[in-house]
């Protein structure tokens, strides 16, 4: 039935291409938004959870 279905839908083929380029797209721009990003953000994001100063002003 599955087969059926898939099969009656026109240009079908087109989807599995879309969600490739879709998924490399993204993977492309998070891998130069990680290269390109400021060490100085990363390091303050990366110690954010172990920040008592912050999590004292979230409290109140």
């Amino acid at each position: 039935m599955k087969k059926d279905i898939l099969t009656s839908i026109e240009n079908i083929e087109i989807y599995p291409i879309i969600s490739l380029l879709i998924f490399v797209i993204f993977f492309v721009g998070m891998f130069i938004w990680v290269i390109r990003a400021d060490k100085n953000y990363i390091s303050r994001m990366k110690d954010l959870p172990f920040d008592e100063e912050h999590q004292k002003k979230q409290q109140l």
